[in-house]
This record gives structure tokens, C-alpha cells and sequence, in this order.
């Protein structure tokens, strides 16, 4: 029974980690380009953000997909999960007051296998 058990839990403990490895390169490329790191894997109850960047008047919530390839990664932000991030990033914004006069954009960070992280910016608006 046990054995069974980690059967399912072994591949998605592989994908939990490979996904915070994801993370963790989508967060060091902003810093290079110059953004600060205000939140990683911020939950509200109604979503969660994977990033929350600062740079100057700029306010960026930045959802990281790694995935095979790009088109997969792109396809994998659907209209739900869209929604979903922006009521977080309004949650997250009620939380930091002080942050609420800063442009707020939303982006995706696209990790991929023996490639450059790929940063589309304005990925979508609410």
C-alpha cells in the first residue's frame, strides 16, 4: 500500500522541484535585468503569484511556466489562471498599500530545457 502511495508522490514531488528550480532562474534573471524581488509564491485565498518584481514605478507580477517548449509554456497561462493571478495581484496590492500607484503589468517567464529563460513582458491584461 505504501509502495503505491510513492509511486504518485515521487513524480510530482520531481515536478514541485523542478518547478521552484524555475522559479529560482525566473527570479535571478529580473534581478539582472535590474528588478527587486518584493514576493515569491505569495497565496492569497483567492490565487497565487510565483513573482512580484519592483522596478521603478513598475510593479511586475510574473508567472514562471516551465515547460518543453513555447508554445506549451504560453498555452499553460489560460483565461482561468489569468483571472485567478489578477484577483491575487489585487489581494497582494490591498495587503502593500503603498504599492497601489505604482503600473501594474502582468508577464510570463518561460523557462525551457537548454534554453535562455524567455521574459514576455505584457503578457496579458486584465
Amino acid at each position: 500500500m505504501a509502495e503505491a502511495k510513492d509511486a504518485v508522490g515521487k513524480p510530482r514531488r520531481r515536478a514541485y522541484r523542478a518547478g521552484r528550480r524555475a522559479e529560482m532562474i525566473a527570479a535571478a534573471l529580473l534581478r539582472l535585468k535590474g528588478y527587486r524581488i518584493l514576493a515569491r509564491d505569495y497565496r492569497a485565498g483567492v490565487g497565487e503569484l510565483d513573482i512580484v518584481a519592483r522596478r521603478g514605478r513598475l510593479l511586475a507580477v510574473i508567472e514562471v511556466k516551465r515547460r518543453r517548449d513555447m508554445a506549451t509554456a504560453l498555452a499553460a497561462v489560460t483565461a482561468r489562471q489569468q483571472r485567478r493571478i489578477t484577483r491575487a495581484a489585487q489581494a497582494f496590492l490591498a495587503r502593500h498599500i503603498g504599492l497601489a500607484d505604482l503600473d501594474l503589468r502582468f508577464d510570463v517567464i518561460a523557462v525551457l530545457p537548454y534554453r535562455l529563460p524567455r521574459h514576455i513582458k505584457d503578457a496579458w491584461r486584465p
